[in-house]
């Protein structure tokens, strides 16, 4: 074992009361003033954060246009007869859900379990049940829907809940229509991060290459009904996720 000097003993001192090397006497300080953080309740898994806007909270779906058509029981909403759409629109988001695909298999490939979730109503990242069920990659569970297949396949047995935290950033567009910046995704499933930062070249369309097409900065949650009794639970969205802007240092 190798001795300590004088010199690295203190600096092992240090680094066990400070959790960090002093590189100088002097703390490095920005100059920045920046805004308080708004302290929240970060929830607990099963609650939503404090600042959370709660679409789905096992009993009711009056967040959602249509949600009268589909069963509600035991806390968790099944899909039946309509496409959902959120009342209220948004852009910048963090939007968590949680699904389950049926238990009982039927069909295969995009016939088992299949839904989406579509941030503006454009966006969709895919719900299917994946747990060994081949198909196309970039349609599989966690795909971003024909751009982009997840890193890796998160899926749980069919039946079992399962979970989408997803970061969105809308994309914008300049009075002309023209495009000045794209959207972009990060998504984690079950707590696996599979997309991250991932950059859309456009809407995700199932007969037509993606592409963009200007819209309004905001627009509303879509989860789609593709014909399977898909369950949905515990649906929480966040608008608060733009980065803290502080005022640069006054200058003398």
């Amino acid at each position: 074992m190798r001795r300590l000097t004088p010199k690295l003993l203190v600096v092992a001192i240090l680094i066990a009361n400070l959790g960090s090397v002093p590189y100088g006497l002097d703390e490095y300080k920005s100059g920045t003033v920046w805004p308080e953080p708004v302290a929240i309740q970060p929830g607990n898994g099963l609650e939503a954060p404090s600042d959370a806007i709660v679409l789905f909270d096992g009993t009711n779906l009056d967040a959602w246009k249509n949600g009268d058509a589909w069963v509600i029981q035991n806390g968790y909403a099944e899909v039946r007869g309509e496409t959902i759409h959120t009342n209220q629109a948004f852009g910048d988001c963090q939007l968590h859900l949680e699904f389950a695909t049926p238990e009982v298999v039927k069909g295969k490939g995009q016939g088992r379990g299949n839904s989406g979730v579509y941030l503006m109503g454009k966006y969709e990242v895919q719900i299917l049940d994946s747990f060994e069920n081949p198909t196309y990659f970039d349609g599989q569970c966690g795909a971003v829907y024909k751009q982009q297949p997840p890193s890796v396949n998160a899926s749980r047995k069919p039946g079992e809940w399962q979970s989408f935290d997803i970061v969105f950033t809308a994309p914008r567009f300049n009075q002309n229509g023209d495009l000045e910046s794209p959207a972009f995704i990060t998504v984690f499933h079950n707590g696996v991060l599979i997309h991250n930062h991932f950059e859309l070249p456009g809407g995700t369309f199932w007969d037509q290459a993606p592409h963009y097409k200007a819209h309004p900065s905001k627009l509303p949650i879509t989860l789609q009904n593709h014909g399977n009794p898909t369950r949905f639970r515990n649906i929480w969205i966040r608008e608060n996720t733009a980065a803290l802007v502080g005022k640069p240092p006054v200058t003398e």
